[in-house]
Order: structure tokens, then C-alpha cells, then sequence
């Protein structure tokens, strides 16, 4: 059974920086040796986050780009901005309004603090349920 993961932000270091927990979360996904897209809202969220996984952790290397070239297959994470076609992986960290595309095993959705996202999250989390999907809710 897939499973839908939601990450709620709360904690006072990931409201301030919610891409730090974007991150931590490939990071933890490159350690288990997942396969992983990174599907973002737009173009400028996904150079921030190729950017941060650079610098956030001087003791971690997530090999990673931005998708779309010939590498797309040999790269641990790839970044995802809308209109960009992938092959599916089996884990997905999914920023976008709506549910992530495609066949997956697990998704990690990362819900801002704002009371509008926790809106929309509300939504997904009945759309993946219909789908079939066990969903958990993590307190971040």
C-alpha cells in the first residue's frame, strides 16, 4: 500500500526556514538510498532548493540537479519545477497545491505553517485516503 506523509511545520527553526526541512528530508532519503524527486511549485523555488542542498550541511553530499537533461536517471535527487518531465521514483517530496503525479510508493508532503496551506494539505490528505494511500501526519 503507497503511503502519503504529512509534514506539518510547527517547530520554530523550520517556520523560519521551511526549505531546511525539504533538505533534511532528501538527505534521510539519500542516506536510505531512495531514489527521489523533489517536485517544487516554480522554477525559483527549485534553484533555492538545488542551491540550499549544497550548503545546508557541510557534512552531507546529496548528489542532485535540477531535472531535465541526460543525467536525470544517475542523479540521487532530482528537482522537479512544473512542466518538467521525469520518470517516476519511488519516493516523492511534493511542495506543489495538489497531489503528486505519477506511480510512487511513498510521498512526503511538507505543509507550511500558513493557515492556507494547512488548507489545501487538508484536501490532498482526503484525495491520497480516496486513493488508497495510508496517510500519517507528522508534527515538524
Amino acid at each position: 500500500m503507497p503511503r502519503a506523509d504529512f509534514y506539518l511545520i510547527d517547530k520554530p527553526r523550520f517556520r523560519e526556514d521551511p526549505l531546511l526541512l525539504v533538505c533534511e528530508l532528501a538527505k534521510r532519503a539519500f542516506g536510505a538510498q531512495q531514489p527521489t524527486l523533489i517536485l517544487t511549485r516554480d522554477f525559483e523555488q527549485a534553484e533555492a532548493i538545488d542551491e540550499y542542498l549544497w550548503a545546508f550541511d557541510e557534512d552531507a553530499y546529496i548528489p542532485h540537479q535540477l531535472a531535465g537533461d541526460e543525467q536525470d536517471d544517475d542523479t540521487a535527487v532530482l528537482i522537479v519545477p512544473p512542466g518538467v518531465e521525469t520518470r517516476d521514483r519511488p519516493l516523492v517530496i511534493n511542495l506543489r497545491d495538489t497531489c503528486a503525479p505519477g506511480q510512487f510508493d511513498r510521498v512526503l508532503e511538507v505543509v507550511a505553517a500558513d493557515p492556507a496551506e494547512r488548507e489545501g494539505s487538508r484536501a490532498r490528505w482526503t484525495q491520497y485516503k480516496q486513493a488508497g494511500f495510508e496517510v500519517t501526519k507528522h508534527d515538524m
